[in-house]
């Protein structure tokens, strides 16, 4: 079972690829996982990437498909994986269908998760990480028991600039103008599934399970 998940930043799809990964048995993986297990193991691969990373560039998308495709060759992939944060633009999808193809393998299910742009500025504004331990949490959907305070090591909660309304809009205007395209890309492979993002986690993830299991 090879899955992509979609969905604009904040929308939930990194929470949903989790749940599919544990309740299937079969590996999450995000590109950044990835650039950091090859530079931490100093492979040939992770050399390259943290060239680029160490000037504040992006790592090439024909180095990226390198990382992804050497990462489905290891053997916890055998029984398939979810994908998450590639592909970003058409170009990439398209590299990626390419090299899957090569290797005798496609994508199985590419599923977005809809949720409004409101409603995502909201999610987003909402997050508090804590400065010391990188926990993360919400004010409506997953409190502090003391305002402001992480749960975990009591260091103190703030707003990322990544959260921050300003940014978030800007983070979502990249999405509709580059990745938002994939859905009408994947729809066309026959592999797209859409899901109601704006439900409840369990129910979303619900919605996610009756489409994988119906194949």
């Amino acid at each position: 079972m090879k899955i992509i998940m979609l969905g604009a930043p904040g929308a939930g799809k990194g929470t949903q690829a989790k749940k599919i990964a544990n309740k299937y048995g079969i590996p999450h993986i995000s590109t950044g996982d990835i650039f950091r297990a090859n530079i931490k193991n100093n492979t040939e691969l992770g050399k390259k990437a943290k060239e680029y990373m160490d000037q504040g560039l992006l790592v090439p998308d024909e180095l990226t498909l390198s990382l992804i495709m050497d990462r489905f060759s290891q053997a916890d992939c055998e029984n398939g994986y979810v994908l998450d944060g590639f592909p970003r633009t058409i170009p990439q999808a398209e590299a990626l269908t390419n090299a899957l193809k090569e290797a005798g393998e496609a994508i199985d299910f590419a599923i977005n998760v809809e949720v409004p742009d409101e409603n995502i500025v909201a999610r987003m504004s909402g997050r508090r990480a804590c400065v010391n331990c990188g926990g993360t949490y919400h004010v409506v959907f997953n409190p502090t028991k003391i305002d402001g305070v992480c749960d975990t090591c009591g260091g103190e909660l703030v707003l990322r600039d990544d959260d921050k309304p300003e940014t978030v809009a800007k983070r979502l205007n990249v999405y509709h103008n580059q990745t938002k395209p994939l859905i009408d890309y994947y729809a066309k492979l026959d592999v797209l599934k859409e899901v109601d993002g704006t439900k409840e986690v369990s129910e979303v993830f619900e919605d996610i399970t009756a489409i994988l299991e119906d194949k």
